[in-house]
This record gives structure tokens, sequence and C-alpha cells, in this order.
């Protein structure tokens, strides 16, 4: 065998090599390692193993929000929410999303502590929930897993609207939302997504122009 053709059945047998390695089942393989902010890994817990609730008291305490939610024993859940049940990111309680929205209008605001557009946009959606006075529920939705940031940002804006975590990203997972933030998802009062939104709303008039196209409901 000639030098040249030794190299070449040397490399292809250092091929084959990798192949098999990489193919050949592992049992001690890593768990999934979680993305970064808008990098679209897949995020496999609600919460980091440091929010506490002993370690999230204070800031919900400073944060002030208002309560989640209740379910109503008159409605039934229907759509992609029912049977998703998060955390209530102001006081820790357990919410089933179905329930709890069934029978309301809802816009639904999906942001992140590390979101400069969410920090924009969310002060507009606290003025048009009072400005509403409850004729369209509007929940907030933390999407990563450091809750303890998201109730300091709140503070920090001084939005006080109701809101869950979801660092597993499981509502927008159920609507098909796209991997982007803000999103805001308009669901009717028959637990049906009438739209998703993926985008920041700069004024009061743009969130109550959207929602009066998307559910028929205008100030």
């Amino acid at each position: 065998m000639t030098g040249s053709a030794a190299r070449w059945s040397l490399a292809a047998l250092l091929v084959v090599v990798a192949l098999v390695y990489a193919i050949w089942p592992r049992g001690d393989d890593p768990e999934p390692v979680t993305g970064m902010p808008g990098q679209g890994a897949p995020v496999v817990e609600e919460r980091r193993s440091a929010d506490t609730a002993e370690a999230l008291a204070p800031l919900r305490e400073r944060a002030g929000l208002q309560s989640c939610p209740a379910p109503s024993a008159e409605n039934d859940s229907f759509g992609p929410l029912a049977g998703i049940v998060l955390e209530c990111i102001g006081d820790g309680s357990q919410v089933d999303l179905g329930r709890a929205l069934a029978g309301a209008p809802t816009l639904i605001n999906l942001w992140a502590y590390w979101c400069g557009p969410c920090a924009q946009e969310l002060p507009h959606l606290q003025e048009y929930a009072s400005q509403m006075q409850g004729r369209v529920t509007v929940l907030t939705v933390h999407q990563d897993r450091n809750e303890s940031n998201g109730l300091t940002k709140l503070a920090d804006y001084g939005v006080t609207l109701p809101g869950v975590q979801d660092g597993a990203g499981r509502i927008a997972a159920a609507v098909g939302a796209p991997n982007v933030l803000p999103v805001s998802i308009l669901v009717g009062a028959d637990g049906n997504v009438a739209e998703v939104l993926p985008q920041p709303f700069d004024s009061v008039q743009e969130i109550d122009d959207a929602v009066s196209a998307g559910l028929g409901i205008s100030r």
C-alpha cells in the first residue's frame, strides 16, 4: 500500500469511529441546558431553585401586585389554556388559567425582566387596564426562570397588574406564540384565542385599537 493510500484508509477509519461514538447510547448525558434569554433554547423549569417562598416574600411585598383572577364555579374552561396551572407571581398561589379566565375577555401579555420593549409597554398596559375597569382582564406572564428579577422589575416600573410565573413557556407553546417578546394574546370569553400579537404597544390607544379589532371591545 502506498503512503497516500494508507493515509486515506486511516482517515476513513477515523470517520467511522467518530460516527459510531456519536450514535452510541450513553446513559450519563447531562440534562439539557437552558438558553440565555432570547436564544430560543427550551426552558424546562418554571423558576430557579433560589426563588423560594422565603426569598420572594419581601419582593412580593414591595411589588404589591393585584390578586390573580379566581376561578369561577359557573364557567368551565375551554380553549388552549385549559388545564394550565401556574404560580401567581404576586402571592405564590396556584392559578388554573383556563378556569380563572373563563367567561372574561382577556389580554395576556408575555414579558421578561430583561426585555427592553416590555419595560416601555407594561405601564401602558397598566393604564389601559385601569381605564377598562374590569371589562377586559389584563394578565402579565413572566417568561423567565428568574422570578426574583421579574418581581423587582415590576416594582421598579410601578406596574401592579396581576401576573403569573411561566419560566417554561407553557402559555406561549399552547397558543403557538413566536419566540419573541413582548407578545400579547387576545382571548375571548369562550376561551379561544382571537389573536396573537408579537409586537410592543407604544400607547394606550394602540392597545385599545388592537383589543377592539380582536375582541370587539373598546374604551
